[in-house]
């Protein structure tokens, strides 16, 4: 069941973004953090595609207040890649194990790629050739393979609560509704 009043939208989308916040700023193991995972759930959860959108975004900028700013381009490189998940929920139309898995791997993937691109471009940590590039990619492996385990962790727990508290809200309904029928006798 998807938040249908303003209201429910507005506590689900704090509830993601303080999620974000937290953990981001709460101690960690490398990578780990929920964003990806909020950014997945929040695209499959809201009917409004900029709402989505700007789950992942707020919750990245009010961290960061906290934490701090790095280089600007960097950290275009880490917004987009951590708010593509959300435009990967069309594919998640039909729920499933599989395909949540598929998203989840993509998402990681994309992120990946875009950041660690951004970092060989736009810093100088690396050669400026193909070689450096290579050698990026190759040393952020290790923070890939945490990565990946929390937000395979995250997006459970996301999706996992959502079956929850769906399954519960439908028993309510059903329970409610028998309780208005008429005691036949």
């Amino acid at each position: 069941m998807r938040p249908r009043s303003l209201g429910a939208v507005c506590v689900c989308f704090c509830l993601l973004v303080a999620t974000i916040v937290a953990g981001r700023l709460l101690p960690h193991s490398s990578n780990m953090v929920p964003v990806a995972g909020a950014a997945l759930f929040s695209g499959f959860l809201f009917r409004r595609r900029l709402v989505g959108l700007a789950v992942p975004i707020v919750g990245l900028l009010v961290s960061d207040l906290v934490i701090g700013f790095y280089d600007w381009q960097v950290m275009v490189a880490v917004y987009v890649g951590l708010t593509l998940p959300v435009l990967l929920a069309p594919l998640l139309s039909r729920l499933t194990v599989l395909r949540l898995l598929g998203c989840c791997l993509v998402a990681s993937i994309m992120h990946f790629v875009m950041t660690n691109a951004a970092v060989w471009a736009f810093q100088s940590i690396y050669e400026h050739n193909f070689a450096g590039l290579v050698k990026c990619f190759a040393a952020a492996i290790p923070s890939f393979r945490n990565e990946f385990a929390g937000d395979l962790a995250w997006t459970a727990a996301f999706f996992g609560t959502y079956a929850i508290v769906s399954a519960w809200l439908m028993h309510r309904q059903t329970a409610a509704a028998q309780s208005l029928e008429p005691i036949a006798r």
